[in-house]
């Protein structure tokens, strides 16, 4: 859309035309999410937008290496205790993979701002950040905590479901996209795994490992592994131990009468 404005100026009003685009790159997406970021790459290089990938933090790989051993950040998984009580991990993944990475970057890489250095006054609360949240997820808006940033969620203001941001860039862009999330997102539906399984058998393994890592973590409260058993899956099993029926969960949305996967 900020793209769309070097062209058309003013066809999104709340969408400027960025100072930088920032795709933060944890390690463990699926491959149309990486073409998906290479299309986009190319699109803000033609309209003149600065886009960067951050490549600083890589939670797969801080995963594998730490879990049960240091204190990793914590990621919503599912969880089932030794009396059978449900319950969900609280996400911080986002905030601490994501969000504090772009901020370290615009602060230290954009604006030169040196160790130890205080904000200048002229910065505080002077620039935006614009996260890309959909109507879907209004849920998880917050303002920012940092100096130097307002959290601006267009998407949401714009009242733009998966499904409008989907029609749009097919229609405009020709790109027929899908949902970007980490492989071991606790989010996805069991239909993604399954996916995986017949679609690509290198990001299934990846699936699996850090299923098995979860299922062979030892409790220890002082590096924040949980007693109770953690899950990739919603329905609380292995990965490995799903069943095609219990795959049957793909969530679908309406395109001129064709049913598209959203890719979750």
């Amino acid at each position: 859309m900020s793209c769309d404005n070097t062209t058309n100026p003013g066809k999104f009003p709340l969408v400027p035309i960025y100072d930088a685009i920032l795709f933060c790159d944890l390690g463990g997406e699926r491959e149309w999410v990486y073409e998906q970021v290479n299309f986009i790459k190319e699109q803000c290089r033609k309209s003149g937008i600065p886009f960067y990938i951050l490549r600083d933090k890589n939670l797969k790989e801080d995963y594998m290496n730490n879990y049960g051993i240091n204190r990793v950040v914590t990621i919503p998984f599912w969880s089932l205790d030794e009396n059978g009580k449900k319950a969900k991990m609280t996400r911080h993944c986002t905030i601490d993979y994501k969000i504090v990475q772009m901020q370290n970057f615009v602060r230290w890489n954009l604006l030169g701002y040196q160790k130890g250095q205080r904000t200048k006054p002229e910065d505080i609360q002077a620039h935006e950040m614009h996260i890309g949240f959909t109507f879907e997820e209004q849920r998880r808006i917050f303002d920012s905590k940092h100096k130097l940033f307002v959290n601006k969620f267009p998407m949401v203001d714009m009242g733009l479901t998966r499904a409008d941001n989907y029609a749009y860039v097919r229609e405009r862009w020709g790109l027929k996209t899908r949902g970007s999330a980490c492989l071991f997102c606790p989010f996805h539906t069991n239909y993604f795994f399954e996916n995986c399984k017949y679609t690509c058998e290198k990001d299934y393994n990846t699936i699996l490992a850090f299923d098995k890592l979860l299922e062979n973590g030892v409790p220890n409260s002082r590096i924040g592994v949980p007693n109770s058993r953690l899950f990739i899956s919603r329905s609380r099993k292995r990965i490995r131990n799903l069943t095609h029926e219990e795959c049957a969960d793909a969530k679908k949305f309406d395109y001129k009468g064709e049913k598209v996967w959203n890719g979750f």
